[in-house]
């Protein structure tokens, strides 16, 4: 990286780097993240990066997106070198033979999309012609669309009773909520998965979301055994307006349980849980002196014995709150202990393995979506349930269901 225009290629701290490309920095400061992983592109020519301008576009965008434009980035980097090619300035046509690459790989149009959206920004912020503005790019787009649709994959839903038409009245069956909150364990992984779960569902909330949860956060009902949750931002709230959710008794309860058996007093609710367990031993008789041979090893338990130690199993409940990533490994533990403990009888192995591949942080969102539709709600109070600001999300959840419950499904059911 290069300080006030000087020794491009230098790192952060001043010394050289050979990877990196000649991307020099207007102002004399170290840089992280987002800063550094355009320091380290490859460059054709000298590129002046604005630290000021970075760090405000930072500021203004969230964390995931932070992360998910550095990663495109790196991304991008990588395989330009790999072709023996700068990435900064990117040429249109550059763009497309990558946007083609990644699509041989199985890259789905929506993932292309942004890609693309990452390149146009980073060029927008070094203020360099926008490559991806070319009609060749949007034609190349056009094309994998048209070649393989543009649906995207849905997360499997996770429903409170499962695939079933009435929710009020039909009883529970295939993977559902319900079974796995009762086949939750009672230990402190068993409470906080229950907790977490229930949450999820309550209240349809992203994974980056569910784990900003703070004890702070949970607010006085009308109903005494029920709270509201203050959301202080979501990915659709980028102005940080906040919003409030519903919290059942169920899932207050469960909160309950799983702070005290914690100690949770303040700051982040849902927290990792280290697990350590340890096998029983047997006791060990002392022996006398004059058994002990002289090839042995001076050893005092040799005579003093040691006590039989019973199995145990302990927990520690860190201080930080879970990482976004570590939802959909939870839910999909929860799956697979709840079948095993026999909490899903009508699902079979090969059952258990394909639903678990659909199984995302995300899958408690898509199932509430599909209850509230199920229920009858209407468009207006799914998408004020689950704070979404456009009808087309909640509409492609809940495709399925319509046209099961539309008039076509209507009268092909009354026709048998």
């Amino acid at each position: 990286m290069a300080q006030n225009g000087d020794n491009a290629g230098a790192g952060p701290d001043g010394r050289s780097d050979p990877a990196g490309g000649l991307v020099s920095v207007r102002r004399a400061r170290p840089l992280e993240g987002l800063g550094w992983a355009v320091v380290k592109m490859k460059a054709e020519a000298r590129v002046v990066l604005d630290a000021a301008l970075l760090a405000a576009y930072e500021a203004a965008s969230s964390p995931h997106s932070i992360r998910a434009l550095k990663s495109d980035l790196e991304a991008f980097d990588l395989w330009c070198r790999r072709q023996g090619l700068a990435a900064l300035p990117a040429t249109s046509s550059q763009v497309a033979a990558y946007l083609e690459a990644r699509a041989g790989e199985g890259a789905r149009p929506a993932s292309l999309s942004r890609y693309k959206a990452s390149l146009a920004k980073i060029h927008q912020l070094l203020g360099l012609p926008d490559p991806t503005k070319a009609e060749l790019v949007k034609l190349t787009l056009a094309a994998h669309r048209r070649a393989v649709g543009s649906a995207q994959t849905q997360a499997r839903p996770l429903r409170f009773k499962g695939p079933v038409k009435d929710v009020a009245r039909d009883t529970a069956r295939g993977l559902n909520v319900r079974a796995l909150l009762e086949a939750s364990g009672e230990d402190l992984t068993g409470l906080r998965d229950r907790a977490l779960l229930s949450v999820a569902y309550d209240t349809g909330l992203r994974a980056s979301e569910l784990v900003a949860i703070e004890l702070a956060h949970i607010l006085e009902a009308l109903d005494p055994e029920a709270r509201l949750l203050a959301i202080s931002r979501s990915k659709g709230d980028a102005d940080g307006e906040g919003a409030t959710a519903y919290l059942s008794p169920r899932s207050v309860r469960a909160i309950h349980a799983w702070q005290e058996a914690a100690g949770i007093a303040q700051g982040p609710l849902f927290r990792r849980v280290q697990v350590r367990r340890y096998k029983a031993r047997a006791a060990v008789k002392p022996r006398r002196i004059a058994t002990i041979s002289g090839r042995e090893a001076w050893d005092l338990a040799k005579l003093r014995g040691k006590p039989a130690v019973a199995a145990r199993t302990e927990y520690t409940v860190g201080e930080k709150a879970l990482h976004p990533g570590s939802i959909g490994p939870i839910w999909r533990a929860m799956v697979t202990r709840a079948f095993e403990a026999g909490a899903l009888p009508d699902l079979t192995r090969d059952d258990l393995d394909r639903l678990l591949t659909g199984i995302s942080a995300h899958s408690t969102r898509v199932g509430l979506n599909q209850d509230l539709f199920a229920s009858g709600e209407d468009l207006a109070g799914i998408m004020d349930a689950l704070r979404w600001k456009s009808p087309r999300m909640p509409l492609a959840y809940n495709r399925n269901l319509a046209a099961e419950q539309g008039a076509a499904g209507r009268l092909m059911a009354k026709l048998g």
